[in-house]
């Protein structure tokens, strides 16, 4: 034992800087693994608690104020209902910001889909104009209990009492109103009215709303949500975030466990009078197998320990969502669990890859014997030897032929490792790419115009559309409306729309067939084709109310709102088939370079308050974190490309020596010689580079398109790294690699004569 510890001594401090490598990207591994099963945690459980503690209704149903919602409570599967509640759609503004809202009259607080208060207190008869938020709301309204909501048209305002927690679908900017309960006297003109259901069997959702619409009518019914929509949506970006870091933390870890595995194979190869010598005194092959087994995984725990402390520690302190969902994932029973786990798994995959690697040690013979002359394979080729002829650099070919002329798997093998955390890199810029192509041009990833303005009910049309004719930083507005329609089946909403004309069409982001210009012609998002079963090219129909809607889908356009289930055509086919529909809203695409925060906020004072005016919400803001993770990401995978690029230079070294008095007897220089081993390593690594691009970049296009399909967003939006930054990305690691194999090449070049005939034996 007390040898086989002064070996692992001596290795450490020849391979000091290897070691420091691997600890901090064992570190940086375990790290990124355990923020993504925290993000993970964070994405279902807060919204799953809610639920819960809020005996939430797995199914939510508006309807017209006439309608007969009693039998429900009666149907099968229906274990309790909440309400009916009279509902009303207004907007209330607080501190400059406005916000459309449903007002749910609730006479006392609920026992199915309670809210949960945050802040505050119940509604109080003692206060009838008192309401309480659900939180997001009040987030968007900077409100607290004791401020006054302003209603439009100067009518009383509204005293907010509390602030609560609710499992419904959340409220979205332009998408979906904010829920505020109030008294029913606050509700005194309803428009509809709304009743939740609570399953027996929550697998039963689809087939528990198809029955209650045939009980009340397809008519009857305005909008249908579900738990399952509820859930996806509070899980939102957290759980791509957690998918990012773990997909990338896998990969790495896959990286690092083949450079652990060719370091060792590598050293191995250039201590075997070593290994015979510690054979020959006594040691078993067991205790040579440990050797190196014990040495890193040593390394590995100590980089996982660390990992798991910091995050244990620090984590919650971390500003942002990744802190967050740490500080909640602390707090979750299986948190203890995933703690030790992750580590471990770690630590075991990386012993399993180094027992494999340090099982060749064992089966070094105990009696050193000399190296084998080189094959007939090692000589020159002819393609060198003409390249030689034609007087190129002598250090130019036979670094290209040490590189690649002999040993062609082992440096095949070389390049493929290399190549990995390269290629994890890659598809990490490629991610950072398609994020910054959310924000630099929207209008190619669904997002064609910048603003949306929703006119007060008494402000006429046509004062509407002088408003936004009179600004000069409004290049075209587009009138539109949006409307719930029930699908074939009768077992969920999507969202329709009409937007422009057919003299003059809406933008929309194509990403598969034609724009929709002719009669009953629409283009729909993934999330809608997913959920109907039916591609391009099919013709569905839906109802909104008793009118049914029959459109030719003749292209998929690029949908990141509403999970994509979004059909899309001209106001004038809307009107056509249902006259009573009109513009409701404005899409407002703005002038090169104007801000529309400044034209919101002009609208704003122009109309008197009369026009509510938000930008649509941009994927983007959601992945803001996501850039954050990347740097990291790219870190710990170049901390693993430097462990392979250091073993391809110590091997590259070593196996020179033995060439290095033929190199001196044909009359080359140590300058020259040098020149040989530096290019040898930046050919490897040129091709290193050259394999990571042209793999990594289809594969990230792939992975981005395929993560965008799954959300309902569509394929279409993923971009390729510029070739600029891909220049500059091969320019630096080449670069690189050629600074860190000179110092070692130099000190070989330089070496005595007796020190070369001893490695060469």
């Amino acid at each position: 034992m007390r040898a086989t510890l002064r070996w692992a001594h001596s290795d450490l401090r020849t391979h000091r800087g290897e070691a420091l490598f691997l600890v901090l990207a064992t570190a940086g591994i375990v790290a990124s693994l355990l923020l993504a099963t925290a993000l993970f945690g964070y994405a279902t459980n807060p919204w799953q608690r809610v639920f819960t503690q809020a005996r939430g209704a797995h199914v939510w149903i508006h309807t017209g104020p006439a309608a007969a919602t009693d039998e429900l409570a009666a149907l099968d599967g229906v274990d309790s209902v909440a309400g009916p509640y009279p509902v009303a759609s207004t907007a209330v503004t607080s501190r400059g910001a406005r916000a459309s809202v449903e007002l749910r009259g609730v006479s006392e607080q609920p026992s199915v889909g309670r809210p949960l208060l945050a802040s505050g207190r119940w509604l109080d008869p003692a206060t009838p104009d008192g309401v309480v938020l659900e939180s997001r709301l009040a987030r968007t309204l900077v409100a607290e209990p004791g401020d006054t909501l302003d209603l439009p048209g100067g009518a009383r305002g509204l005293t907010v009492l509390g602030i609560a927690d609710s499992a419904e679908p959340r409220y979205s900017p332009g998408d979906r109103p904010g829920l505020v309960w109030a008294l029913p006297s606050a509700v005194p003109d309803p428009a509809g009215q709304v009743i939740g259901l609570r399953l027996t069997d929550p697998d039963d959702t689809d087939y528990a709303v198809q029955r209650a619409v045939t009980v009340l009518g397809a008519g009857a019914v305005s909008e249908v949500s579900t738990w399952q929509q509820a859930r996806a949506e509070a899980q939102g970006d957290n759980r791509l975030l957690g998918q990012v870091l773990g997909l990338f933390g896998l990969g790495a870890l896959v990286a690092a466990g083949l450079a652990v595995h060719g370091a060792i194979a590598t050293r191995i190869r250039g201590h075997l009078r070593d290994i015979s010598i510690l054979k020959a005194i006594g040691f078993t092959p067991g205790q040579v197998v440990r050797i190196f087994l014990l040495q890193h995984i040593a390394y590995a725990l100590l980089g996982a320990t660390a990992a798991a402390a910091l995050i244990q520690a620090l984590g919650s302190r971390v500003p942002g969502r990744l802190g967050d969902a740490v500080g909640v994932w602390q707090g979750l029973p299986g948190h203890t669990v995933a703690l030790f786990t992750v580590p471990a798994g770690a630590v075991l995959f990386i012993g399993a890859i180094t027992g494999l690697a340090a099982w060749r040690a064992g089966r070094v013979p105990p009696v050193p014997v000399p190296r084998p002359a080189p094959r007939a394979a090692g000589r020159l080729s002819g393609s060198a030897l003409r390249a030689l002829g034609l007087r190129l650099p002598p250090a130019l070919v036979l670094g290209w032929h040490r590189a690649f002329g002999t040993r062609r798997l082992r440096s095949l093998a070389t390049v493929a490792r290399l190549a990995l955390p390269l290629l994890l890199i890659v598809v990490a810029l490629s991610a950072w790419t398609t994020i910054d192509r959310f924000r630099s041009a929207p209008e190619q990833t669904g997002l064609p115009t910048a603003l949306t303005v929703h006119p007060d009910a008494a402000l006429p049309d046509r004062e509407t559309r002088a408003l936004l004719e009179r600004d000069p930083q409004i290049a075209a507005a587009y009138p539109g409306v949006e409307v719930a329609a029930l699908v074939p089946g009768q077992t969920a909403t999507i969202a329709l729309r009409g937007y422009g004309t057919r003299a003059d069409p809406y933008p929309y982001t194509l990403a598969e067939g034609r724009p929709a210009h002719g009669p009953d012609e629409a283009v729909a998002g993934q999330g809608l084709l997913d959920l109907l079963d039916v591609r391009v090219g099919d013709w569905v129909r839906m109802t909104v109310g008793d009118q049914p809607q029959i459109l030719h889908i003749v292209g998929r356009s690029i949908e990141p709102e509403n999970a994509g289930r979004v059909i899309s055509t001209s106001l004038d086919t809307l009107h056509e088939n249902a006259p009573e529909l009109g513009p409701t809203l404005y899409q407002l695409r703005l002038t090169p370079g104007a801000d529309p925060a400044e034209v919101g906020a002009r609208l704003t004072a122009a109309s008197e308050g009369r026009l509510d005016v938000h930008t649509p919400t941009n994927p983007a803001d959601g992945l803001s974190p996501l850039r954050g993770v990347v740097v990291a990401v790219i870190a710990v995978l170049a901390l693993i490309g430097l462990i392979e690029l250091l073993t391809v230079i110590g091997g590259t070294v070593r196996e020179s020596e033995r060439d290095l008095l033929a190199l001196k007897a044909i009359g080359l220089s140590p300058r020259q010689i040098t020149a040989i081993t530096v290019t040898a390593t930046a050919c490897t690594t040129l091709s290193a580079v050259v394999l990571s691009t042209a793999v990594g970049a289809p594969l990230a296009h792939w992975l981005i398109d395929a993560q965008a399909g799954s959300s309902g967003t569509g394929a279409g939006i993923a971009r390729t790294p510029p070739l600029p930054l891909l220049a500059l990305f091969a320019t630096a690691a080449v670069l690189g690699a050629t600074a860190l194999a000179t110092f070692p090449a130099t000190r070989a070049a330089r070496r005595r004569l007796a020190d070369t005939l001893s490695a060469a034996m």
